[in-house]
């Protein structure tokens, strides 16, 4: 396993912070929605392209706000 630089991974997270992060309200919500949209217009398909693995995490951050504040639909019978 890669030993960690913690000096080099506290720069390069500093620089992210305000882009990638725990959505706390609808607005951070929102945020990451549309940066995702952005990665998907970029990114598309390609798993391959540099921030394939950013679009992911965005996305499992959205699914976990979705999932603890916004309610399913009810199936109707």
């Amino acid at each position: 396993m890669q030993s960690l630089n913690l000096e080099q991974t506290i720069s390069a997270w500093s620089s992210l912070t305000k882009t990638v992060f725990v959505p706390h309200t609808e607005q951070d919500y929102k945020h990451l929605v549309e940066l995702l949209d952005s990665l998907i217009d970029r990114v598309g398909e390609n798993k391959s392209h540099p921030l394939a693995s950013m679009m992911d995490v965005i996305g499992v951050l959205i699914e976990n706000y979705e999932a603890e504040h916004i309610p399913e639909l009810e199936e109707v019978a």
